[in-house]
C-alpha cells in the first residue's frame, strides 16, 4: 500500500494536493477536517463536540480522532493506499496511525511536508474564506490555527524525519509546478 500523510499548515494546499493525488495514483482519502465538518452539518454528538474545538481553533482530542481513523481503514479493507489529509497532527497521533496501519500489515510510506510562509497562509486563507464562507476562516481564528500549528504541530516533523520518512515539499508556485514536485517525491515508492 502506498499511504502518504500530507502534512503543512493550514492553507498549505494539502486539499488541493491530495485530490491531484487520489486522481493520479488511485489512492483513498481521508480530510479529517472534512468528516469532521460533516459531522457537525448532521449535528452527531461527536460533531457536535469537534465544533466547540474546531470554532476555538484548537485540535480536537486525539481519541475522537484516532477511532474515527480506525473505522474509516475498517470500511476499506482492500485498498491501494490513503492519502491521510489533516491526521496525524500530533506525535501521539502518528504512533497510533503507525499501530493502526501496522496491526493491518502497512505503514506510513512518505509524510510531504507542505512549506508555505505564513503571510501567504493567512493570505490564502482569507481568500478561501471569501470564497467559500468558511466559519473558520476569518482572520483571528486562522492565526490561532497558525499558532497552535507551530507550537503542537510542526515538531511532528521530526518524528517523521527520525522515520525517515519526511520530504520537504516547496508549496508555493502553480498549482501544477507543487504537484510535479510531489510527483517526484512520490513516482519512485511506486517503482518495484
Amino acid at each position: 500500500m502506498l499511504n502518504i500523510v500530507i502534512f503543512g499548515a493550514p492553507g498549505s494546499g494539502k486539499g488541493t494536493q491530495s485530490e491531484l493525488m487520489i486522481k493520479m495514483y488511485g489512492l483513498d482519502y481521508i480530510s479529517t477536517g472534512n468528516v469532521l465538518r460533516e459531522a457537525i452539518k448532521a449535528g452527531s454528538e461527536l460533531g457536535k463536540l469537534a465544533k466547540s474545538y474546531m470554532d476555538g481553533g484548537r485540535l480536537v482530542p486525539d481519541d475522537l480522532i484516532i477511532q474515527l481513523i480506525s473505522d474509516f481503514l475498517d470500511d476499506i479493507p482492500d485498498s491501494r493506499g490513503i492519502v491521510f489529509d489533516g491526521f496525524p497532527r500530533t506525535i501521539p497521533q502518528a504512533r497510533a496511525l503507525k499501530d493502526l496501519l501496522n496491526k493491518r500489515g502497512t505503514d506510513v510510506s512518505v509524510m510531504l511536508d507542505l512549506q508555505v510562509a505564513d503571510d501567504e497562509l493567512i493570505s490564502r486563507l482569507v481568500e478561501r474564506g471569501k470564497i467559500s464562507g468558511r466559519s473558520d476562516d476569518n482572520i483571528e481564528t486562522i492565526q490561532q490555527r497558525l499558532d497552535v500549528y507551530h507550537t503542537q504541530t510542526a515538531p511532528l516533523a521530526t518524528y517523521y524525519i527520525s522515520e525517515d520518512k519526511r520530504i520537504a515539499i516547496r508549496g508555493t508556485g502553480s498549482i501544477d509546478d507543487i504537484f510535479r514536485r510531489i510527483d517526484d517525491a512520490v513516482g519512485p515508492l511506486l517503482k518495484p
